[in-house]
């Protein structure tokens, strides 16, 4: 929470204060999110400078009050971003040294969290790191006990048992933040449960080092890397040769480095195997990295959408389903890789090295919808043509500075736009453009339709912004999910498919619909049982859990096939 909330508040600070930024420390101990801040113009010092302008923030892991009086002196603005769980222990530090007692520190020397403690507690203040130096300070008439917020939970043990023993008189605080204590656990079981385990995080990380120590104390083979460039110089053999692997990661690694680790692993896993097993995901691998498998996905939605509103010939919207699909989704992301840097390295890789044959291919599809969309009538080519106008747009600067500001200028500035969107223009090409080019308009029933077939969408496209949302907010994009946070977006999901649950078993009772309404009510329940398994970690982000939720507009296709031939 600490690290979440240091790096949220210096991602913020451009906006909100004055410049330049820059922290004073590395605001947290990962190589990555320093790296990223550097290119974001925000630097970091050590040496107090004897003048300084703009705003300063603290770094996660706090200062003594002094040195930030001292910033504040030589004309910084001053931004506290220390961990909530830090300050609580200067405050028991600073509270009890103005009474008089000794304080007494369980930690590393020189690591920055301790070094600022040390500055609440004056001269009375010291910092041991095992219990044999416990033992070798003098007696105190009266002192206080802390530890460091990521101290190893097994060595606090012992030093709440020598002082309970020796110095029962000493005040001992539980300062251990409770994420640290809970991770050193489950890692200590998650060790005994695999044949191998994964440390994610920075080299000078003091608590990932610790996780490193507990898995490796339980005899099973622990390695510790920083990214997933880290995994070449790994013992492959072994870990190829394990049936499982744990991974977990520092206080300080965000989401996305770990899910970087997480696909790379499962790519390298796959890629040393033989057989249909390796096949298999290379041939998963392509039909996403391409966007055909999303493109069939959409002809099968279109599919079911057409049957469950009695239109039989379906074979041309199909078509212009899937070419749409699969020129938008290519183009969208050729113009907007940033976000992929983070959240799926692999595709920006594989854009940048195919990128001219990927805007010839998206070229091609969004013409040729054009083409089949104008043989079948006025309608449907400018209701095609005008979507495909948005969509080219989409990342364009479409209106001028002096009306809007600097902020938002395109259509992807506008916040959460992208989700719904998406999932707007599929529901149209889906569910829309059939009804309005077989009978001139829509009725109301197609409308309720097509609101499903956009409810479909949505929930899969903002659950794809949830797994993405520590990348997207680096490069500042505002999806729906950093706008409510993951826990009310995922609450909304759930709410939105049993809605869509509903509304099919209600649309076929009262015959507004086909009977296949009864039978794609399995749809919105096969994503919320991937959501549930995400939630309870039986599923991670990678190319498996990506290919499963695209399924679902297969599965729509599939079920309608098989209620076609049965009906």
């Amino acid at each position: 929470m600490g690290v979440r909330r240091a790096v949220e508040m210096v991602l913020d600070a451009p906006e909100e204060h004055l410049h330049p930024i820059s922290t004073y420390g590395s605001l947290i101990h990962n190589p990555q999110v320093l790296e990223i801040l550097e290119e974001k113009g925000i630097s970091a010092f050590n040496e107090l400078p004897s003048q300084g302008s703009g705003t300063v923030l603290i770094r996660a892991h706090g200062v003594p009050q002094e040195t930030k009086d001292q910033l504040e002196e030589v004309g910084f603005k001053v931004i506290d971003a220390t961990c909530p769980r830090v300050i609580r222990v200067q405050t028991i530090i600073k509270k009890h040294a103005k009474k008089g007692y000794a304080s007494i520190i369980v930690g590393d020397l020189d690591h920055p969290e301790v070094i600022g403690l040390r500055g609440y507690g004056g001269d009375e203040s010291y910092v041991v790191k095992n219990v044999a130096e416990l033992e070798a300070l003098p007696g105190f008439e009266h002192a206080i006990i802390v530890a460091q917020t990521t101290l190893n939970t097994h060595l606090w043990k012992a030093v709440k048992n020598w002082a309970a023993a020796s110095h029962p008189h000493y005040k001992v605080f539980e300062t251990i933040c409770d994420s640290t204590e809970r991770r050193q656990a489950e890692v200590q079981r998650l060790a005994e449960s695999v044949d191998a385990v994964i440390v994610v995080g920075g080299r000078s990380s003091g608590n990932t080092k610790r996780l490193v120590d507990i898995a490796r104390q339980t005899g099973k083979p622990a390695f510790h890397i920083e990214s997933e460039a880290d995994l070449v110089n790994l013992d492959l053999q072994a870990l190829t040769a394990s049936s499982q692997i744990g991974i977990t990661a520092g206080a300080s690694t965000p989401n996305w480095v770990i899910k970087k680790v997480y696909r790379a692993l499962e790519a390298l896993i796959f890629e040393r195997k033989q057989g249909w097993r390796r096949m298999a995901f290379e041939i998963q691998r392509a039909l996403l990295l391409t966007n055909i498998y999303v493109a069939i996905g959409a002809g099968a939605l279109c599919y079911a959408c057409n049957k469950l509103q009695g239109i039989h010939q379906t074979f041309p919207y199909i078509l212009i389903s899937m070419l749409y699909v699969q020129s938008m989704h290519i183009l969208n992301h050729l113009t907007d890789t940033r976000a992929d840097r983070y959240n799926d390295p692999n595709r920006a890789k594989f854009y940048d090295r195919f990128k001219t044959l990927l805007a010839i291919l998206a070229g091609l599809a969004g013409g040729t919808g054009l083409v089949i969309a104008y043989s079948i009538g006025v309608f449907p080519f400018m209701a095609l043509l005008i979507m495909s106008l948005l969509g080219l747009s989409y990342n364009l600067k479409i209106l001028p500075s002096w009306l809007t500001g600097t902020k938002y200028r395109k259509l992807r500035d506008i916040p959460g736009s992208k989700t719904l969107l998406i999932a707007v223009a599929w529901g149209i090409v889906t569910a829309v453009l059939p009804p309005l080019s077989k009978f001139g308009g829509i009725h109301w029933v197609n409308t309720l339709v097509a609101m499903w077939a956009i409810g479909i969408v949505f929930v899969r496209t903002a659950f794809f912004d949830i797994l993405d949302m520590q990348g997207d907010r680096l490069v500042g994009k505002e999806t729906i999910p950093i706008l409510l946070g993951e826990k009310h977006s995922m609450r909304l999901l759930k709410v939105i498919l049993i809605i869509l649950t509903v509304a099919l078993a209600v649309l076929s009772a009262l015959h507004l619909t086909s009977s296949l309404g009864f039978a794609l009510m399995l749809c919105p329940i096969f994503i919320g049982l991937i959501i549930l398994a995400y939630e309870r970690a039986q599923m991670f982000p990678g190319i498996r859990l990506e290919f499963l939720l695209e399924s679902q507009f297969i599965l729509a296709g599939t079920v309608t096939f098989a209620w076609v031939m049965f009906t």
